[in-house]
């Protein structure tokens, strides 16, 4: 199979599909690799790496898309990728698809296999894919809230940890899921004040036996949600609806409610976010201001780390990209119930 791996053009995307490491595994399996040029730079994958793994470098990105059977990347196709997908053509890639209505009926009208990252499944429910991205999106999380609570960053001047004496900042995380269970461990770790709201008793009984003692749980319940978030120096959005829209759990009435130059990092934007006043922004311009309160809602965020990110993403991906490539994306579906799960358009 001909498998290509294209440059990410979404703004700040650091990330590539496929490193020079499974470009080889690919090539020795039969398959033909096109990498598209400098598309690995920025993870620390020269042109030189890729072609001594034996893949083929391409200077167009048109070309690539052109050429390839089956594409291998990181985020959701763009607007100027649109026209290049081909019907039949196998696209393995965040899609995230409740979060962008036009996105969606591009890739519905171009007749492409989707097959989405987000949605891959195992038995147990979990989501492999999904997991390596959220485990560093819930850490960064903590890192960014950190910095935009900072007075030259519009935020209240806090620290996160406080000092003897001084009173440490209040982390609240709406979700106890693979980002708020890692940004509980960030924020506990820096000696913060940590909530954990959760729907799942359960969850909370695991929570409450891992964390260390400054983080509390509770039931995530309208007046909790009420309650915590007026006290919250950092709003931490970890919800998950696999597939779906993030609920809203915290509206703009709320957030007016909140302290002024508190901050808020919504994590679920990227399907769409659970505070209402988010909307999506960039690393190039991370954060807006509304009611008073600082927004972080990038997209994107583990691409502001891609070295350590698309190691951590192609480590899960590739057995799924090897298995498609091998047997073509209808037999990979049988045979295996995941990747049937991921798959968005079957035609």
């Amino acid at each position: 199979m001909m498998v290509g791996v294209p440059k990410e053009i979404k703004n700040n995307e650091f990330r590539v599909g496929l490193l020079p490491v499974h470009c080889e595994a690919l090539r020795q399996a039969g398959h033909t690799v096109l990498v598209e040029h400098r598309a690995g730079e920025g993870s620390g994958a020269t042109d030189a790496d890729y072609r001594a793994a034996g893949a083929r470098i391409v200077r167009s990105a048109r070309e690539l898309w052109q050429r390839a059977e089956f594409i291998v990347k990181v985020k959701e196709p763009q607007p100027s990728e649109f026209p290049w997908l081909r019907h039949g053509q196998i696209v393995f890639t965040y899609f995230h698809f409740a979060a962008d209505p036009l996105m969606t009926a591009a890739v519905r009208n171009s007749g492409i296999i989707a097959i989405a990252y987000e949605t891959i499944r195992l038995p147990d429910g979990s989501l492999p894919l999904l997991t390596p991205m959220s485990e560093i999106a819930g850490r960064m999380a903590v890192h960014e809230g950190a910095k935009y609570l900072e007075e030259p960053m519009k935020g209240r001047g806090l620290l996160l940890a406080g000092v003897p004496g001084v009173a440490p900042a209040n982390v609240v995380i709406l979700g106890g899921g693979v980002v708020g269970s890692n940004a509980a461990k960030m924020a506990a770790g820096l000696g913060a004040h940590v909530t954990i709201l959760d729907i799942s008793l359960p969850r909370l009984r695991y929570l409450a036996d891992v964390m260390p003692a400054n983080v509390i749980t509770l039931m995530s319940n309208a007046h909790n949600i009420r309650e915590q978030v007026r006290q919250a120096d950092l709003l931490i959005g970890a919800v998950l609806i696999p597939g779906a829209r993030a609920p809203k759990l915290v509206n703009r009435a709320l957030v007016r409610q909140m302290k002024r130059g508190s901050v808020i990092v919504d994590v679920a934007i990227d399907q769409g976010g659970c505070v209402e006043t988010s909307r999506p922004t960039t690393h190039a311009n991370p954060t807006f201001v509304a009611h008073g309160v600082v927004h972080y809602c990038v997209t994107n965020m583990p691409g502001a780390v891609a070295r350590t990110s698309t190691t951590a993403l192609t480590n899960a991906t590739f057995p799924y990209v090897l298995e498609i490539a091998n047997k073509g994306w209808r037999q990979a579906a049988a045979d295996n119930p995941a990747i049937a799960a991921g798959l968005a358009s079957p035609r």
